[in-house]
C-alpha cells in the first residue's frame, strides 16, 4: 500500500509539473482577409475585384506580461498589398490593461494619428462546450461573443496562457485568445507561434504621441463622415475601433 502511495504521489507531481502555465511572451497573428468580400456587391464594387486581391494578409505581434499588452503590426504579404494601401496601419498601436480595463491607442484616422482611451470594450461571450481546436500547438476552447451590439466574433483561447487578451482590443475570455474568426469583416486571426525567451516586454507601456481624443467621440464622427459609403463604410467604423 505504501509503495501505492508514493507512486500515485510521484505520477500526481509529474503532472502538476508539465502543467505549465504562460504569463508573458509574444505572439504572431496571421491575419487574412478576403477583400472581394469587404467590397460587397453592386458596380462600383465590381469595377475594382479584378484589380485588387482577393485575400490580403498581414502578421501582427501581441506583447503580453502579466495583465497588459501591446499589439502592433509586424509585416505584410507584399504581393497581397491593396494598391492603394500607404501603409499608415503600420503605426497603430495597441495597449491594454486588462486589470484596470483601460487601454490606450494610436489611431491612425483620415490623415491624422489620434491619442485614443476609453474604457475595454464589453464583449458579452458565450462559451461552446466540447468543441476544440489546436492552434500553435494549444488545445483551444470555442468561445462566441458579440461586439458593436451585432457583430459576432468567433474565437478560441487557452487557459495555458494566463493574459485574458487577444488581438486588438478582444479580450475577456479565461485565457488567451489565439484564433478569431469575424465573418461580417470577412477576416481571421491565427496565432502562427508563441515566443517566450528573449521578448522585450519592456515595450508594453502606453503610447504617447497624437492627438488626444475619447475613442467613443471619435467614433461618432467617423460614423457620420462615412455614413453614406455603405457596407464598406460601417466596415471601416469597425475596423478602426477594434
Amino acid at each position: 500500500m505504501k509503495k501505492i502511495w508514493l507512486s500515485l504521489s510521484f505520477l500526481s507531481g509529474i503532472a502538476l509539473h508539465a502543467q505549465q502555465f504562460i504569463n508573458s511572451g509574444l505572439i504572431e497573428y496571421e491575419v487574412r482577409t478576403n477583400n472581394h468580400k469587404t467590397f460587397g456587391d453592386g458596380i462600383w464594387a465590381e469595377m475594382f475585384k479584378d484589380k485588387i486581391p482577393q485575400f490580403s494578409t498581414t502578421w501582427y505581434n501581441l506583447t503580453f506580461n502579466d495583465d497588459k499588452a501591446v499589439y502592433q503590426f509586424n509585416r505584410r504579404d507584399e504581393k497581397t498589398k491593396l494598391p492603394w494601401s500607404r501603409g499608415e496601419e503600420e503605426d497603430n498601436f495597441w495597449f491594454n490593461d486588462y486589470k484596470s480595463g483601460i487601454f490606450v491607442n494610436r489611431k491612425f484616422v483620415f490623415d491624422d494619428t489620434y491619442l485614443l482611451t476609453d474604457s475595454l470594450m464589453k464583449i458579452d461571450w458565450k462559451l461552446v462546450p466540447n468543441e476544440t481546436r489546436e492552434i500553435a500547438g494549444f488545445n483551444c476552447r470555442k468561445a462566441v461573443g458579440v461586439i458593436f451590439d451585432s457583430v459576432y466574433v468567433f474565437a478560441f483561447y487557452t487557459d495555458e496562457i494566463t493574459a485574458s487578451g487577444g488581438p486588438m482590443g478582444i479580450h475577456g475570455l479565461p485565457g488567451m485568445i489565439l484564433g478569431i474568426t469575424i465573418p461580417r469583416m470577412y477576416s481571421s486571426w491565427i496565432a502562427t507561434k508563441l515566443q517566450v525567451n528573449g521578448v522585450n516586454t519592456a515595450i508594453i507601456a502606453a503610447p504617447e504621441k497624437g492627438k488626444k481624443k475619447k475613442a467613443k467621440e471619435l467614433q461618432e464622427t467617423v460614423k457620420k463622415a462615412t455614413s453614406d459609403w455603405g457596407t464598406w463604410g460601417q466596415q471601416s467604423v469597425w475596423n478602426i475601433f477594434l
